[in-house]
């Protein structure tokens, strides 16, 4: 890439990265995928029609990780023979994570940023908190690979569908009344004690327990006994859909049967809240939470883990014992967040993590921007268009554009200007920690 004939005396510490991809099956298959089309445009890889792109990974996990291929503003963006991973790089160089990052969590980076191009559904799955999280990696650790907890959020890009969270006591109770193919799956008793619980001395510990003894039965039934009732109630739903319309929930399992016959999860989507995101909404995720991202295309953020437990909606290993006993049971509709508009291009999204926030920015043709220096690291993507970028320490600028993958260092201001329309992704350390 062609860089700006300026005085070298300053050399900006940022870094593009070349980024991995994941080739789940529940992807967007060949070119309708962004994350083929990222990884396609930062690895200079071919896009395979028939296989299906999933997650652009950009971080130091191992399971995939990105690696320095050059100063991105010297050697005119050329990719260094030399190209080492980035988590090597940072232990070699913590002074660009900034010191209370280093304090806190090591030599590493404590967020890892995704792309997601989702299909079908993914798992019903939950993340464990850090002490859950230690003892699954010591136990299994071929299946639990690290040792960290996951919380995390998603941002939109396109309409993005999620299962995430347990609907209300109210919408419970109307569940077990309305779909009788989930009483066969669980005992009277267990059913009884939520349709029972109208007192409301009630505490929420019993909302819970009840809860969690009518999910824990649900997930735990035998194949036949789930094969019968979904059966059922694909039945009596194509019979009812001639004579009114269909909920958006049950509307949401007529598809889950067809992605996955027979599959548990299919039932439990009633227990859980549906959700849909436009684009620039986003959904953040704790320890212990049930979810399952359904449909659409997202940006990921979470704190640096890939462990996942798994109970439905999956041909992988589930762990339904360990799902059912780790959630929190809370109840209600998760929070949307829209994001605080820090200026007229970009929105910032902070959950309520430490290791990571989200900026999202717009940018019109010819228009200007500056990210400020954050006392943490940060690692912009470039989604669409082309510009210019300017590290404040520098006195060179450099061509970025679609599928661009930049390391900032902490302390480090960006300038940015577009040549056409920009769309960029920033995650970076919550800067409510510093």
């Amino acid at each position: 890439m062609e860089s700006d004939p300026v005085l070298t005396q300053k050399q900006s510490n940022v870094r593009r990265l070349k980024c991995s991809v994941q080739n789940y099956d529940w992807g967007i298959r060949g070119h309708d995928s962004l994350v083929a089309r990222l990884f396609a445009l930062n690895s200079g890889s071919s896009v395979a029609s028939h296989k299906p792109y999933a997650e652009f990974w950009m971080g130091t996990h191992d399971s995939g990780p990105s690696f320095v291929i050059a100063a991105a503003a010297d050697n005119g963006g050329a990719i260094d023979s030399d190209s080492i991973s980035l988590k090597s790089w940072v232990l070699e160089n913590p002074n660009v994570l900034g010191d209370k990052v280093v304090e806190k969590w090591g030599s590493d980076i404590p967020f890892l940023f995704k792309v997601l191009s989702v299909a079908k559904p993914l798992s019903i799955q939950a993340h464990p908190d850090k002490e859950l999280a230690r003892l699954l990696h010591k136990v299994e650790p071929k299946v639990y690979r690290d040792a960290n907890h996951k919380p995390e959020m998603a941002l939109a890009i396109t309409e993005f569908e999620a299962l995430c969270g347990f609907i209300s006591v109210e919408e419970l109770k109307d569940v077990l009344r309305s779909v009788p193919e989930i009483l066969v799956m669980i005992r009277d008793a267990d059913r009884n004690r939520v349709l029972l619980l109208d007192d409301p001395a009630n505490k929420e510990a019993d909302l819970k327990a009840a809860l969690r003894l009518a999910f824990t039965q649900l997930m735990s039934a035998s194949k036949i006994l789930i094969s019968r009732a979904i059966s059922d109630l694909k039945r009596r739903l194509h019979s009812e859909s001639e004579v009114r319309q269909l909920t958006a929930k049950e509307l949401l399992v007529v598809r889950l049967e067809k992605q996955y016959p027979d599959d548990v999860g299919i039932i439990a989507a009633f227990f859980l809240n549906h959700v849909k995101l436009n684009p620039g909404e986003a959904l953040y995720l704790g320890a212990n939470e049930p979810h399952a991202y359904i449909s659409g295309e997202c940006i990921e953020c979470m704190a640096t883990s890939d462990n996942v437990i798994r109970a439905g909606l999956t041909p992988k290993f589930r762990d339904v014992h360990t799902l059912c006993a780790m959630f929190t049971y809370k109840q209600g509709f998760p929070e949307i967040l829209q994001g605080v508009h820090v200026n007229q291009y970009i929105t910032k999204y902070v959950p309520p993590f430490d290791e990571f926030e989200v900026d999202r920015c717009v940018l019109p043709k010819g228009a200007s921007v500056s990210f400020p220096a954050s006392q943490g690291p940060s690692i912009f993507l470039v989604a669409g268009g082309e510009g210019r970028m300017l590290p404040q320490e520098s006195l060179r600028s450099d061509v970025i554009s679609e599928g661009d993958v930049l390391f900032v260092p902490a302390k480090t201001g960006i300038n940015i200007t577009s040549n056409v329309e920009l769309l960029i992704f920033r995650a970076g350390v919550n800067n409510k920690f510093f």
